[in-house]
């Protein structure tokens, strides 16, 4: 259903290596990355997709001014991904905003971990038990 989506960094550098790092274990990496000289009000904006098998499917972009923090979920493997992804978000910059674990008020079977990116947006990796 979702073609692809857009979370904002006021710090992109410091974003994208959390990103770089925290979606590794996800077998996600970074498929693209423009600058928007077409943007006369940011020529300079930096860009950089991620994805699994060079689809670039969720996107890191530079801003001036920080943003609403939003949420994003990314499907795991395994529960072992899952851990992996927290510590490697954490690693990376992140911080834990939910460690490791089974989370059954979502459903059963739901296991995930939470990490805030460096603007505060909250981070997920999540395994659904079958």
């Amino acid at each position: 259903m979702i073609d692809h989506l857009s979370f904002y960094a006021t710090d992109f550098q410091a974003t994208r290596r959390f990103y770089e790092g925290a979606l590794k274990p996800l077998g996600y990496g970074v498929t693209l990355e423009l600058t928007a000289t077409w943007d006369e009000s940011f020529p300079t904006r930096r860009m950089a997709a991620f994805g699994p098998d060079e689809a670039p499917i969720f996107w890191v972009i530079e801003q001036r001014e920080a943003a609403t923090p939003r949420h994003i979920a990314f499907t795991a493997r395994s529960p072992e991904a899952v851990k992996a992804f927290h510590r490697a978000g954490l690693l990376a910059g992140g911080k834990d905003n939910g460690s490791p674990g089974p989370r059954p008020q979502y459903s059963a079977g739901y296991f995930g971990a939470f990490v805030l990116d460096p603007d505060g947006n909250n981070v997920e990796a999540v395994f659904h038990e079958p």
